[in-house]
């Protein structure tokens, strides 16, 4: 681990998720159906694909070949930005929850519903800079939150026990929150919604 983050220059690699892994194998398979790899490369590609730790190690095994139609650059983060100073955003009515999320907030609210969100990604990590304010995540089962990796100075965490379920969406939380407060729970019932009538 330490020469990787000495490779990286003080900060380790980004970790390779299932998903990435089966992206680049089906990039490999187009790539061999269309002639552009012969059987032989086809087979160390996809044995270093489904062996590799790294987003770096699996951008290497398709640098040289085109991504197929509609599909992203194997490797490629989505990454979107969230900066407010004393205003309020908040993301719902079936967002799309991208890879990689930085919020820069201060005496503000910032309000992600997960409820009805599209998620595409197994994980969404969130880099914070929250001063005086609040983070409210609206959560669903199988959306579990890892705020382990956070620095807190003079603030709390609100959060409930998730409903278990299979895990669908896990969002690391990293950063730094001042004078401010994280919620995470489900959305309460009824609140905006009709009840059925039989």
């Amino acid at each position: 681990m330490a020469a990787e983050i000495a490779r990286t220059g003080g900060s380790p690699e980004v970790r390779a998720s299932h998903a990435e892994r089966d992206r680049t194998v089906d990039v490999l398979r187009v790539a061999a159906g269309e002639g552009r790899l012969t059987l032989e490369e086809l087979d160390e590609r996809l044995e270093a694909a489904l062996s590799a730790r790294t987003v770096s190690e699996l951008v290497v095994l398709t640098a040289d070949l085109p991504a197929p139609a509609g599909q992203a650059p194997v490797g490629e983060e989505e990454v979107v930005r969230i900066r407010q100073e004393g205003a309020s955003t908040r993301r719902g009515d079936g967002w799309t929850v991208p890879r990689r999320l930085e919020i820069r907030s201060a005496w503000g609210e910032v309000t992600l519903d997960l409820t009805d969100a599209v998620i595409t990604h197994d994980t969404l990590d969130i880099d914070l800079d929250l001063r005086a304010g609040v983070l409210k995540l609206l959560t669903r089962p199988g959306v579990v939150v890892d705020t382990g990796g956070l620095v807190m100075r003079y603030s709390e965490i609100k959060a409930r026990r998730p409903a278990a379920a299979p895990v669908l969406l896990r969002i690391r939380i990293t950063g730094e929150i001042r004078y401010g407060q994280i919620v995470v729970r489900p959305p309460r019932r009824g609140f905006g919604r009709r009840r059925a009538t039989a």
